[in-house]
């Protein structure tokens, strides 16, 4: 050891002589020295005296040579070099500074630490820019594990090796991989922590803080280049008890080192998911919180560094997410009042900037979710500090935010902390007190919740609406006993929405209301607006459908029905008791609803969509057969109730709507059905008709007195429906059914038909039961079609022979009456018209089966075509027509439901003989033009669209005149033509072409709501998807048919009649027709992609303004005014305008919430894009035509002069800065613009402030216990502010507008005093407010207190809901 000391203090002297031009020491002798320095801590750990590190400093001594010198020599080593150089410069610095009676304050230099540092972030550096482990050179792999197991080995034993140091150097060679850099950065990192332990580095603050500052950088540099978690474990947890020796308060100020830990590992905390997050959070929330409970000045950092990571926080969704959860993390191990101190600043974020606004919503429900007893349902009597509910309260303002962003994630995550405290009873309970749920003397909130929900079911942004159906779908169970039914309305409007994720959030929200509610109204809503989407587009949504109607309704009648009855009494009682009774316990036996359920299934618009739903679980077999089972218990329930309640079997009737889903299910289920039930019910319903011997009735509502000699009212409709599903029933388990029961069944059925006396909704089911029985009883096919063949054709003849009977005494009748002045009376008379009565309604029942049995087996039809044909053409009672033979009377006439069912039939029989429908249709569109009978025109357009499946070319030619019924007085008829010409649309039957498109845009404005609901679904969900550029490309002729409007050389051609054109015309300029247009309008630009609006108002500019003022069109005339009228309304509405992403943070922030990061930047590049297009056309195309329609208005003193400025102000108000380099050419224009535009903001401010402060003044405002009248105040005030910023979009206008008002109010009061004769005070008397200065004395007017004034407007303002 000598002899390297002797040749260590050489180089020394040698450098210092300046004999040596290196620089720094050499290589070598930071080897030995290593060596010596490794050699004297083996001593000292084996107890021996170190006599060789003494032997150097008095050598160093005896030489003259300071041991700075040698610092200065080791300095350069670290700055420059290769990494082993630098680390093993650094190692031997450390091991001075650590040496025993080493000069401490003298061997350490602020320059040589910093150097330090360097070389550690010089290596891990190099470690990220290298190549992957796996692509380095093998020729250093054996080498390098070599050493790397030698130094642990050193490491864990501290065996006394003088040369393993110089061994693990010299044996690297020149190789730099991860590795070898990793396992010499390890024993400079642990020097390093033991030196500060042992030098207090209070006199040197920088050198602590570069120090803090580049160790707590090394976990998220070593992330690349870590080779294992062990060795990445081992390196974090050095850099941490690093940390950690910085906060000792020898260092100095204990406050600012923690300050600088936290802001230096405030980077590592909010990564994403990495390691070095997990182990920077866990050093705060472990090891920092420890020490911090010791110390104040510690503590005061780390109670702010969940502050500072809310500033620090990244606009992006997941990175804003991952910091968000960071900071609970750190919040969670804070003390209790910290922990309110951070919520309280929370609950200030939500009035900041829209990021801190955006931040504290999603910091909100993670607080109340994480930390105890928030809503303080635990607390006592005596604590007021709920801080939970001021946390609920924020929340709840930001779903009124101005930034769509925001009002979707507060209202998203106010579903989550709804979701979270439902599952807690007591919590559960108070969270519906306070947000307005539940009446109560500490409800602070009243309705506000109910009115939100209300709004944003209806806001403009699809994100909201979506998260406003989520948060009712998780407080539906604290919404109280019952749903409000404005919002159970805008879930079944949302329910139609265009966008596919609000429909599949609507229908889980109505099905989770459906769960909790067995109101009546709730199971209406349902059936009204979930299974009918079972014909949606989205495949996933008709899934949905299936498995929520299993569930809510199928399975629900399952366990229902199986359940039975337990017992049954007889019941001896009054009529109205047995009824009251009976009532009470039918719904003890069916409860959950399950009779409004079957009851709705009946519903016309519900059951088509329930048959196709059972359709589709049959086929994929997921129908069971508990469902058929329960569906005939509950009939057998039903009847035995009844019996019970000693009621005549003769007026039961089986629960509404059971029959029909046991026909739908039956199909599917044919085994499960009992015969003898069939059977048995077959002959109870059969018994209405026995009873009538052979008689025709009418359908109408019968009785029948009891043996109390009570009326008691029974349905013979309810008995024909019920018979009809049952028919159908039997027909779908007719192969299931014995032989001698099928064959007496079929005569029994043919039976019936004959007599010719049902009702007409029976009629059907009896063909089709009968034909069904005949072709799966026979032994083969040609057997079943035979003995169809042969009772159709008898019962054809039959009916045939009850019609010629009736023309014959009908024209005897005629005959005998036609001499007759005045027409007699009298008891012959009447017998006759009976007779005639009867005998008609047997007629109109023969030709409706006649129709029925075409369809069944079309047969011979000679006898039966030429007397149909009589009666549809008997429609004109002229006399020169009475000569012609057939058309002596008229059937129209004395028998207007036989001709209404004669038509019918004939469109029958035309569908199964093409010859004869070429002859027939133009008969069919001239009956629906002319006819004045609502219901003959409703089934002449079922007949033609069926005529325009099976004969297109032949019908095509006549849709102009089909699709005048779209404007038919009779609202059914409308309805029913918008929905056939709907599905043929969409079947492309039809095409959009020539008016029919146009004609359909008036559906938008019917008189109908529901028509109105269908055309808007048609529009903003079909006819999207199907003809996107439909819209686009019929705009402006739209405009010009609305109005009627001939007026331009270009449209003035049509070939529609007169009539027609004012029928489908909206003409006028009173308010009702004007706004109905800028209804449809408004419909059709939705429709529109943003270059499809920018190319509309290029056509609205040259082909109606540009026409305008070259003469095309004529402005004198009154219609040429509408259409221009309308075109500057529809230039100046705000769905013509293209959303530009100028709110940089807002609108990309909202973009994450919908579509992700690409999104956002794809939807950012795209509105500039589309910005800088319109802002060109505006210069290029429109201002040069505003200009002179402008100057032609104005020379014919025109009243759109006022329309045309109000467009050019909407217009020209995003480019206010520019309007005088835009309107060069007209000086005068320009001058107006600007005052139109500064007058219309400045009544805008003054009504939105004026309105607001009216709404407030008769409303109070509930303080909640632990709020305190502060709390409440603020809110308040907070909520106007809202309201405000939201009408005005900015906080300055706010400000400006608030200012106007309370001068205005201000100078009301003054005049009002001065009318009251109250002299003002002098001057003298006024107090003048006095400055003092930063001296402490009083400023005089003289003064300037430069200091005050320079403060005030460096002042920053604190907006709450501005956008940008």
């Amino acid at each position: 050891m000598e002899e390297a000391v002797h040749r260590i203090i050489t180089e020394l002297e040698a450098h210092n002589s300046g004999n040596d031009p290196a620089d720094g020491i050499s290589e070598s002798a930071l080897l030995k020295l290593q060596a010596l320095l490794d050699h004297i801590n083996t001593l000292v750990a084996d107890g021996d005296d170190p006599d060789d590190i003494n032997c150097l400093w008095e050598d160093l001594a005896s030489k003259n040579i300071s041991p700075a010198v040698l610092v200065r020599q080791i300095t350069p080593a670290m700055d420059s070099g290769s990494i082993r150089l630098t680390l093993l410069a650094s190692q031997v610095y450390l091991s001075i500074l650590l040496s025993p009676n080493s000069p401490v304050f003298t061997l350490f230099s602020p320059v040589a630490f910093i150097s330090l540092l360097g070389s550690i972030r010089r290596s891990l550096k190099l470690r990220q820019s290298d190549t992957p482990p796996m692509a380095a050179a093998d020729d250093g792999r054996g080498r390098g594990r070599k050493a790397s197991r030698k130094r642990k080995d050193r490491v864990q034993s501290e065996a006394p090796h003088n040369t393993s140091m110089t061994h693990g150097y010299a044996a690297a060679g020149d190789d730099e991989n991860n590795g070898n850099v990793q396992n010499r950065l390890f024993p400079v990192l642990e020097k390093l922590e033991s030196v500060m332990v042992r030098i207090n580095l209070d006199r040197f603050p920088e050198s602590l803080k570069s120090s803090i500052q580049t160790v707590a950088q090394i976990p998220i540099m070593a992330l690349e280049s870590s080779q294992c978690s062990a060795s990445y474990h081992r390196l974090t947890n050095i850099c941490f008890r690093i940390l950690n020796a910085a906060l000792r308060p020898e260092h100095g100020d204990q406050t600012a080192a923690a300050v600088e830990v936290l802001k230096s590992l405030s980077p590592a905390i909010l990564l994403l998911k990495s390691q070095a997050r997990t182990s920077a959070i866990k050093f705060v929330t472990h090891q920092m919180m420890a020490v911090a409970k010791g110390s104040d000045a510690v503590r005061k950092a780390v109670i702010y560094l969940p502050r500072y990571l809310a500033q620090k926080a990244p606009e992006k969704s997941e990175p804003r997410a991952s910091a968000v959860e960071s900071i609970v993390d750190i919040v969670r191990a804070m003390e209790y009042e910290d922990q309110i101190g951070f919520a309280d600043y929370v609950v200030k974020m939500t009035q900041g900037k829209v990021q801190l606004r955006l931040l504290a919503v999603d910091l909100i429900p993670m607080l109340l979710m994480s930390m105890s007893d928030p809503l303080g349902t635990n607390a006592g009597e005596g604590v007021h500090d709920r801080w939970g509910l001021r946390c609920l309260e924020a929340l709840i303002q930001r779903c009124s935010d101005a930034v769509p962003a925001i009002r979707a994630r507060a209202l998203t995550n106010l579903a989550q902390v709804v979701e979270f405290f439902s599952g807690d009873v007591a919590g559960k309970a108070w969270l519906g007190e306070v947000m307005g749920f539940v009446h109560s003397e500490h409800n602070n909130l009243d309705s506000r919740m109910t009115n939100l929900l209300r709004k944003r079911c209806m806001d403009d942004k699809a994100a909201v609406r979506k998260a406003a159906l989520l948060l009712i779908t998780k407080s539906t169970s604290i919404l109280g006993e019952s749903i409000d039914e404005v919002l159970l309305k805008m879930m079944s409007r949302a329910c139609s929405d265009p966008l596919v994720s609000i429909r599949k959030m609507a229908i889980t929200a109505l099905s989770e209301v459906f769960r909790n509610f067995t109101d009546e109204s709730v199971l209406t809503e349902w059936l009204l607006s979930v299974p009918c989407l079972i014909t949606d587009n989205e495949s996933s949504i008709q899934e949905d459908c299936e498995n929520l109607f299993l569930e809510l309704v199928l399975d629900r009648v399952s366990q229902v029905g199986s359940q039975g009855l337990n017992h049954i009494k007889n019941h001896n009682s009054t009529s109205d008791e047995k009824k009251k009774n009976l009532e009470r316990e039918i719904d003890l036996v069916f409860p959950g609803g399950v009779l409004i359920l079957l009851k709705g299934i009946c519903d016309g618009e519900v059951t088509p969509s329930v048959k196709k739903i059972c359709a589709r679980l049959g086929k994929k077999k997921r129908l069971k057969p508990a469902i058929a089972i329960a569906l005939q218990n509950m009939i057998r329930t039903s009847e035995t109730l009844w019996l019970s309640h000693s009621m005549p079997i003769q007026k039961w009737t089986a629960p509404p709507g059971a029959w029909l889903l046991l026909a739908e299910v039956s199909a599917f289920l044919p085994k499960v059905m009992d015969w003898e039930f069939l059977h048995h019910h077959w002959q109870l319903l059969d018994q209405v008709v026995s009873e009538s011997e052979g008689e025709v009735r009418s359908p109408l509502v019968r009785g029948d007195v009891d043996g109390e000699g009570n009326w008691i009212e029974s349905n013979p409709a309810a008995w024909a429906c019920d018979r009809v599903f049952l028919l159908q029933t039997i027909s779908n388990v007719s192969l299931e059914l014995p032989q001698e029961p099928a064959a007496n069944l079929a005569r029994n059925l043919l039976k019936r038909i004959e007599e010719f006396n049902m009702h007409s909704t029976e009629v059907n089911a009896h063909v089709k039961a009968l034909r069904t029985l005949c072709k799966q009883k026979a032994l083969n096919k040609e057997e079943g079609d035979a003995l169809v063949l042969k009772w159709v054709q008898l019962l054809l003849s039959e009916a045939l022979q009850i019609l010629e009977t009736y023309i014959a005494e009908a024209s005897e009748a005629d005959k005998s009456n036609i001499f007759l002045t005045p027409p007699t009376t009298g008891g012959r008379t009447g017998q006759r018209e009976a007779t005639m009565s009867c005998s008609l309604l047997k007629a109109v029942i023969a030709v409706y089966t006649i129709g029925s049995l075409v369809i069944v087996c079309p047969a011979d039809l000679n006898g039966v075509i030429p007397i149909l044909h009589t009666i549809i053409t008997s429609r004109n009672p002229e006399p020169k027509l009475r000569k012609l033979p057939g058309s002596r009377i008229s059937i129209k006439q004395t028998a207007p439901s036989l001709y209404i069912q004669s038509w019918l039939t004939m469109g029958k029989i035309c569908l199964v003989d093409a010859t004869l429908a070429k002859r027939y249709i133009p008969l069919f569109v001239q009956e629906l033009e002319k006819s004045d009978c609502a219901a003959l025109r409703n089934n002449i357009i079922v007949i033609m669209a069926d005529f325009c499946v099976h004969y297109t070319a032949l019908v095509d030619c006549y849709m102009p005149k089909i699709t005048n019924c779209l404007r038919d007085p009779c609202e059914v008829v409308r309805r029913q033509t918008f929905i056939l010409l709907s599905r043929l649309l969409q079947r492309d039957y039809v095409k959009w072409r020539g008016v029919l498109f146009l004609r359909f845009l008036l559906s938008l404005v019917d008189e109908s709501e529901k028509i109105r609901q269908l055309a808007d679904f048609l529009f903003g969900n079909i006819l999207k998807a199907k003809a996107p550029l439909l819209a686009y490309n019929s705009f402006v002729e739209a405009i010009f048919v609305l109005n009627d409007c001939h007026a331009h050389s270009r449209h003035s051609e049509s070939q529609n009649s007169q009539s027609e054109k004012r029928l489908f015309s909206i003409r006028g300029h009173d308010e009702k027709s004007r706004s109905q247009r800028m209804h449809i309008y408004i419909s059709l630009l939705k429709q529109m992609a943003p270059e499809h609006l920018l190319a509309t108002s290029a056509k609205l500019c040259s082909e109606i303004l540009a026409a305008a003022s070259d003469g095309l069109l004529n402005l004198e005339d009154v219609t040429g005014q509408a259409v221009l009228q309308d075109a500057l309304q529809i230039l100046a509405s705000k769905e013509m305008r293209i959303q530009s992403n100028r709110g940089s943070a807002t609108d990309t922030t909202e973009m994450d919430e919908v579509g992700g990061d690409g999104g956002a930047s794809l939807a950012a590049v795209r509105g500039r894009v589309a910005i800088q297009a319109v802002k060109k056309s505006l210069i290029q195309n429109a201002i040069p035509i505003f200009i002179e329609l402008k100057r032609l208005l104005e020379s014919k003193n025109s009243p759109l002069t006022g329309c045309l400025m109000e467009c050019l102000r909407v217009l020209l108000k995003d480019y206010k800065n520019e309007i005088e380099d835009m309107l060069v050419a007209d000086k005068q224009l320009q001058k107006e613009l600007i005052y139109d535009m500064q007058k219309y903001e400045a009544a805008k401010a003054k009504s939105a402030v004026a309105g607001v402060a009216s709404m407030q003044r008769p409303h109070g405002h509930c303080t909640p216990p632990g709020h305190g009248p502060a709390v409440s105040k603020h809110a308040n005030e907070t909520e106007v502010h809202d309201m405000l910023a939201e009408k005005l979009g900015s906080a300055l206008k706010v400000a400006s507008a608030m200012a106007d008002v309370a001068a205005e109010a201000t100078a009301k009061s003054v005049i009002r005093e001065v009318n009251r004769g109250v002299s003002s005070p002098s001057l003298q008397s006024i107090s003048i407010p006095k400055l003092k200065s930063s001296q402490g004395r009083t400023a005089s007017r003289g003064d300037r207190p430069l200091d005050v004034l320079e403060s005030l407007r460096r002042r920053q303002s604190f907006d709450s809901d501005e956008e940008n």
